[in-house]
């Protein structure tokens, strides 16, 4: 945010599009109210002006982009301005505003947070905000690009290292060749890995935490895998930040183990005494001044940290954690092949690995997001000497980093023959690609319907041999063009039969990158249209429980799916049913929710801050003065906020204009009640929050992305009434 401020001094505007008045659209140049849920609309409103007046990259799309036809089709046909204002509620004067600030004040950025993603076509919001940019041209330049401010620290480094149930580590796929590929960086047999899983599981996705209250309670017959859910491990998640609270207390009260590994016991701990008397363990873990190791920025920079104290108590490190229950399993001989292991100062007890050892594995087998060139040396070099980089270009001018982007943001490919400098633009052609350059990955194939999905020729990374589109880098385009023979015989012998993403030699990269100037990845076009996902071009689907059943009939959301993630999914069943029972007539008002300033995540460290305490004591409402008058309710005043769900919250009434009438938010860093009752008994003794309040996650409705998985948690109803 500071970058985007200091940028304003400077001359850049700001837009600001969001159903609430925020602090971020005090700074706005240009702030656009617009109806919760109705993003694609509003977005593919701007093109209607944008292609209209001709203000799109024609040169750009027609080099690098795939299907923008097809887009300018779709938007020119059903987003004419009296349709978009109909939808979102923003008059057309002010959309056709806003495209042309873009499309006059170039290069500019798009940046988004969850108000994008969790929405139950949260996948299609964020396809075509990546659509607005690539009509713009905005992709691959310096101050361009989409970007997303992420709310915790460390969440880019996360999903690099394979937590989500789709994915391995890298974001390598599930396919038995991912798994090999995996199985030869960790020195551990493919089949030895294969015999851990039962049948038919290993390559299938698994469930998303989004849904674990129905992998514990939904009907057996209808899971996609064997026994419902039994256990479950909060490790550093609150419950809270969930959707369907009272949902999740059910399935609490269900499950034979509840495990919470936190620094601080979170909402989990209240809430399952609340409804349970044993089978609920709380493991301290340590704090990040406690351990070291990186953290990887929304930027793809990594830092490394280094420990400041010995864990605390009885805390531990994660990796001593997981090392630990390793051994519980049998498998800690195969967990920690790679790693040294180091025992903590004075504590024969426990032992851990190194975390160096950790990275050093990753650098390994990280090809496909080019995490391989991040040593520990390298990043502890970086940091100290941190003086030597520009604060802008985040080059390194002298000093022993001479070169390098500052935490060397991946795709950063390393061996002892490549010293890759890192790339802080994706996909910027205009760059050389040892000096972070790039173009777009040929992920997808090299045609579509008969057209190519390779970049026109010409369009290619600067000073590159290939000054054409082509496709991903495997061992036999490299012997197509005549470079095998640049390997040496010990890469040879790797990578044969291997393409970039699994030669572990990485020698073909080494060839391609730095001899010819080539990125392995390929050089093909963005697609605009994505035929693999529901909606190939993004469509505007109503909420499942939106204000406005006449936009239901228009803009109904997608069919039910029989086993999404393992799990019956359901779309229009929830949402026809909500149009039949009126249920906007009952519950009229739109809730949504978001953070603050004052408080992260969950809440449960920051609400025990005495100095962050004090600082918002009570969890809070915004009502329009419109909608409190209708209900007789005063600034300050206790409300009810009931949800269709049967659920209700007290909260305090905050009269204001920050939301528009028909909207209310409420901020979801907040837990310690429970449905108007203070749970201050069920928390461990002297480890309560100062500041407890009701979660708006215990009144938040059932609906999830159709792809993702993503909660529904910005496009709800509810009621609001005097206490």
């Amino acid at each position: 945010m500071l970058h985007m401020l200091h940028a304003k001094e400077i001359g850049a505007r700001m837009i600001v599009v969001d159903p609430r008045f925020t602090r971020t659209a005090a700074k706005a140049d240009e702030y656009v109210r617009l109806r919760s849920g109705t993003d694609i609309p509003f977005v593919f409103g701007l093109l209607y002006h944008i292609f209209k007046n001709g203000w799109e990259d024609k040169a750009y799309l027609q080099a690098r982009v795939f299907g923008s036809d097809k887009i300018r089709d779709e938007v020119m046909a059903k987003w004419t301005p009296d349709k978009v204002e109909e939808v979102t509620g923003v008059p057309e004067a002010q959309v056709f505003k806003v495209a042309e600030m873009l499309a006059k004040n170039k290069p500019s950025t798009v940046v988004w947070c969850m108000g994008q993603t969790q929405h139950t076509n949260g996948n299609a919001v964020v396809r075509a905000s990546c659509i607005l940019q690539l009509v713009l041209g905005n992709i691959g330049v310096s101050g361009g690009g989409t970007n997303i401010f992420r709310g915790h620290d460390n969440v880019q480094g996360a999903t690099d290292v394979g937590p989500n149930p789709d994915s391995l580590p890298g974001y390598y796929g599930l396919a038995a060749g991912s798994w090999k590929h995996w199985a030869a960086v960790w020195g551990v047999d493919y089949e030895w890995i294969k015999k851990q899983f039962a049948d038919g599981m290993m390559e299938k996705p698994g469930m998303t935490v989004s849904r674990w209250i129905d992998g514990v309670t939904e009907k057996n017959e209808l899971i996609d895998q064997g026994p419902n859910l039994r256990a479950q491990v909060f490790w550093g998640h609150a419950p809270n930040s969930q959707t369907r609270g009272k949902d999740m207390v059910e399935a609490m009260k269900k499950l034979d183990l509840l495990v919470v590994v936190d620094p601080y016991p979170s909402a989990t701990a209240a809430m399952a005494a609340m409804v349970r008397k044993d089978g609920v363990y709380l493991l301290p873990a340590a704090t990040q001044f406690e351990t070291s190791g990186t953290c990887t920025a929304s930027n793809r920079s990594i830092q490394w940290r280094e420990r400041v104290i010995r864990p605390l108590f009885d805390s531990q490190t994660d990796h001593a954690i997981m090392l630990a229950f390793a051994k519980k399993f049998g498998f800690d001989k195969e967990l920690v092949k790679n790693y040294k292991m180091v025992k903590p100062d004075g504590d024969a007890k426990w032992e851990e690995p190194e975390i160096e050892s950790i990275l050093r594995e990753m650098n390994r087998g990280l090809w496909t997001i080019g995490m391989t060139g991040q040593s520990p040396e390298r990043l502890k070099l970086h940091m100290k000497h941190m003086q030597t980089f520009d604060v802008k270009t985040l080059r390194a001018k002298g000093g022993p980093c001479d070169g390098d982007f500052f935490g060397l943001p991946w795709p950063c490919y390393g061996t002892p023959e490549l010293k890759h400098p890192g790339s802080p633009n994706l996909y910027a052609t205009s760059v050389a690609m040892m000096d972070g350059g790039g173009c777009f990955r040929a992920n997808f194939g090299i045609e579509r319907d008969g057209v190519s999905l390779l970049a026109e020729d010409g369009s290619y990374p600067k000073g590159g041999d290939l000054t054409t589109g082509y496709p991903e880098l495997d061992h036999v385009l490299l012997k197509k063009l005549g470079w095998w023979d640049e390997l040496t015989d010990a890469e040879k012998k790797l990578a044969e039969g291997k393409n970039w993403k699994t030669d572990l030699s990485g020698g073909m990269i080494r060839v391609f990158m730095k001899e010819h100037g080539n990125h392995p990845f390929g050089n093909a076009k963005a697609r605009a249209i994505v035929w693999n996902f529901p909606d190939p071009i993004p469509q505007h689907r109503e909420a499942l429980y939106s204000p406005r059943p006449d936009m239901v009939a228009k803009y109904p959301t997608h069919d039910d799916k029989k086993a999404f993630w393992r799990l019956p999914t359901l779309y229009k069943t929830v949402q026809q049913e909500n149009v039949k029972n009126e249920v906007a007539k009952n519950f009229p008002l739109i809730l949504t929710s978001g953070r603050l300033v004052e408080f992260e995540g969950g809440g449960d460290e920051t609400r025990s801050n005495p100095w962050l305490a004090e600082l918002q004591q009570v969890n809070f409402v915004e009502i329009n003065p419109k909608d409190a008058n209708d209900r007789g309710v005063r600034n300050g005043e206790w409300v009810w906020v009931k949800s269709p769900t049967g659920a209700q919250i007290k909260v305090q009434a905050m009269v204001t204009e920050r939301v528009g009438a028909g909207t209310t938010f409420i901020p979801f860093h907040f837990a310690g009640w429970w449905m108007g009752k203070d749970m201050l008994e069920f928390y461990p003794e002297g480890a309560h929050p100062i500041v407890r309040g009701e979660a708006v996650n215990t009144a938040t409705t059932y609906g999830y992305d159709s792809v993702t998985m993503m909660q529904e948690t910005k496009t709800t109803l509810c009621q609001v009434a005097k206490a």
